[in-house]
């Protein structure tokens, strides 16, 4: 069986190939900047948070603008990798009707065409950290355990949300009222350590554990000195991917009859 399902992720890669690519373009389709927006719109963000957060709230840490910039990449791909991969299956209607191929590829593309703009936007935070005087040490390497468990936790999230949104088409406006909790309680612009006693709410956010240990690998501390915010992150990741395959491929099927 699974080497069923790799052959055919072979024969079909292709296709993954060139839908990421047009995932792409149509995304900056009729936008002057193109994917130079993809520097400037987190840039941008970055001065208005830091103006507020840092300025106005008298937050005197030089770094602070890196800070905001960590939260605010890793949230805005997993809100963007979600939102897109929820309506993949719908937006290709047209082609699931008419030709065979394993409908994974659409969640997945949207994840992975979110995913390589994403990373082309961390050539911003490169440029934040010799800015702001955040030097790389040892322990910046681990930061590449924080972005595996970040695309896994998108892509299980995207299956699952690509599944019900088939059925439950008023879904996607539900989730933007998620995304916004999802937010707020991803400490983007505030430090957890002021909050005192509701700190229990951002222990049980993976997305969250995912920003901090990559935070901690940024700014030259190890990771692995706080198992729990490491293992929580790392099996709620691979647990939404096996739900999310499996929701899917139970309902997979019945598609065409609601699309």
């Amino acid at each position: 069986m699974l080497k069923k399902q790799i052959d055919t992720f072979k024969k079909y890669r292709f296709l993954l190939r060139e839908l990421v690519k047009k995932g792409i373009k149509l995304k900056y389709r009729r936008s002057y900047l193109g994917i130079l927006w993809t520097l400037l719109e987190p840039l941008l963000t970055t001065c208005v948070l830091t103006l507020v957060f840092g300025t106005y709230f008298g937050n005197n840490d030089k770094t602070f603008p890196v800070y905001i910039l960590t939260g605010r990449l890793l949230y805005s791909f997993f809100s963007s990798g979600t939102k897109a991969a929820m309506k993949s299956i719908r937006q290709h209607a047209g082609m699931i009707k008419k030709v065979y191929v394993p409908k994974y590829i659409y969640p997945l593309s949207s994840v992975l065409f979110n995913f390589v703009i994403f990373a082309i936007s961390l050539i911003v935070l490169i440029g934040a950290m010799l800015v702001f005087g955040v030097k790389p040490t040892i322990w910046l390497p681990t930061a590449l355990l924080p972005l595996l468990m970040l695309f896994l936790l998108t892509l299980g999230g995207g299956m699952i949300l690509s599944t019900m949104s088939v059925f439950f088409r008023d879904l996607e406006y539900l989730w933007d009222v998620a995304l916004m909790l999802i937010m707020y309680t991803c400490a983007i612009f505030y430090k957890v350590e002021k909050l005192g006693t509701h700190q229990w709410v951002f222990k049980i956010n993976p997305l969250y554990a995912i920003i901090k240990d990559f935070r901690m690998a940024i700014y030259g501390e190890n990771m692995f000195s706080s198992p729990a915010w490491v293992i929580m992150p790392a099996v709620m990741s691979v647990l939404s991917v096996l739900i999310g395959v499996v929701m899917f491929k139970k309902h997979q099927d019945n598609f065409i009859l609601h699309i």
